[in-house]
């Protein structure tokens, strides 16, 4: 009976993945596609919805570089293709031109520019040679840059994030990964009257990469074999990330230099404009949020504790078929640190098995619990612990020692209070906690609970 259970839910998972396998099935053209329009991103539609400025800033980029000098990672060899694009910094002057602030001029292919400039002279001038009347062969000066662009791609972080789940069972199954990059960007305005730094602006776009594959593999009847596969694999290209990643800096240097004063509205009550408004409110998130975005000290607990849970025991001793038993505890707890607190605690249950074994124990004893995210809402608990167990029935002397360790987790309602639960093993120092003392291990239980924490005190 559980082995066709087991097969049923392999089967419907590896059906499942086919159809997710099958999504991008319908997208594979068989026929040239045609030239198109690049795809735009929302951050390009964003920086179309700013406000006007007062007067368009002249700006030059000479030139916004890849300074990473790192290679497309390889599973197979050595792979001698840049990670991020060699073009970045024209991605910067279309983004330069779509914002509508700035009055780009070039500097990159500068020497081209100057030498088209002498021969357009030169042209000019022997056409007045040959002809009676003059002809000014005068070229109007170049737009000289207010400002100076300068930065670049500082940054390709692979396999930041990695991960998968898989399942096979009698040769069918199926499995999925997924693997996250990270480019960072980096770009500041120079003023070149002075030479000032006026603002510095740092963003970042993660590259995403999945596959998709499910197989089945198996004989169906004698000298029968069936064999299937299929799968996908999609690779977020480079060139959108670095793209989106240009665009929000530019996107941000603007309007942190609105707020700081830099450069002036057209219509000063678009101060309040809700992009400008929306911006400010994710600079603020972001001070909250982490490389992977999670957000963190999003939760400040208080550093005292009371807490109160309700659950089970169960035995693991010389008795056969041991059973559960309900059980409670309460504790009292104090933050050493933001991960790590110390306490005191007292549970009570009852630990029984089958053939007529029932012994109702007490127990008292001293915790320490580590957090492994303290300033989440959601953090998972890892505790060690000891203390005292006896017979309830019994003077509190004629108990034993015990060691406890386990596992749990919290979720964090508010500042004053949360829920947790917890699975933890207890390791009785003694074989006689169930009187009958064989084997060469000492008595043991489980215990299982849930509960809600009480903060009180300062954070």
């Amino acid at each position: 009976m559980l082995r066709t259970i087991i097969r049923l839910l392999i089967l419907i998972a590896a059906g499942a993945a086919i159809l997710s396998g099958c999504a991008p099935y319908p997208n594979q053209s068989l026929q040239p596609t045609p030239a198109r329009l690049g795809a735009e991103s929302a951050l390009f539609r964003q920086l179309k919805e700013l406000p006007e400025p007062q007067e368009k800033v002249v700006a030059a980029v000479y030139k916004f570089r890849d300074q990473t000098g790192q290679y497309k990672p390889s599973e197979v060899g050595a792979n001698w293709s840049t990670a991020v694009t060699q073009g970045a910094t024209s991605i910067l002057q279309r983004s330069l031109e779509a914002s509508g602030w700035f009055t780009t001029i070039e500097r990159e292919g500068l020497s081209n520019l100057l030498n088209e400039r002498k021969i357009i002279r030169s042209s000019r001038q022997a056409y007045n040679q040959q002809q009676e009347g003059e002809v000014n062969s005068s070229l109007p000066p170049l737009l000289f840059a207010g400002m100076l662009l300068e930065g670049g791609i500082i940054s390709y972080d692979a396999n930041v994030l990695t991960g998968g789940a898989g399942a096979r069972y009698f040769g069918t199954g199926g499995s999925a990964q997924y693997r996250q990059d990270r480019v960072t960007v980096y770009l500041r305005a120079i003023s070149t009257s002075t030479g000032r730094i006026l603002k510095t602006v740092y963003t970042s776009r993660t590259v995403l990469s999945q596959k998709v594959d499910v197989g089945v593999f198996r004989f169906v009847s004698f000298q029968r074999l069936l064999e299937a596969e299929t799968g996908f694999t999609h690779n977020e290209p480079a060139e959108l990330a670095v793209r989106e990643a240009i665009e929000k800096a530019v996107h941000s240097l603007i309007i942190e230099g609105i707020l700081d004063g830099l450069w002036n509205l057209k219509h000063a009550e678009e101060i309040n404009a809700p992009v400008i408004a929306q911006y400010q409110q994710e600079a603020i998130a972001n001070e909250q949020t982490d490389y992977l975005g999670r957000r963190s000290h999003q939760f400040s607990r208080r550093r005292l504790r009371l807490g109160a849970g309700l659950g089970t025991f169960r035995y693991a001793g010389d008795y056969p078929n041991p059973l559960f038993q309900p059980a409670g505890i309460v504790h009292l707890g104090m933050q050493v640190s933001s991960w790590l607190t110390v306490g005191l605690e007292a549970s009570q249950g009852n630990l029984a098995g089958e053939g007529g074994y029932q012994q109702p124990v007490r127990l008292l004893g001293a915790f320490t619990e580590w957090r492994w995210f303290p300033h989440t809402r959601f953090t998972s608990l890892m505790q060690l612990g000891g203390g005292w167990i006896n017979d309830e029935s019994q003077p509190l002397s004629t108990g034993y020692g015990l060691i406890t360790g386990g596992l749990g987790a919290e979720y964090q309602v508010n500042s004053r209070m949360s829920l947790s639960g917890q699975l933890r093993h207890h390791h009785v120092l003694s074989d006689a906690l169930d009187q009958v003392q064989q084997g060469k291990y000492n008595d043991f239980f489980w215990s299982a609970s849930l509960g809600v924490n009480i903060y009180f005190g300062k954070p």
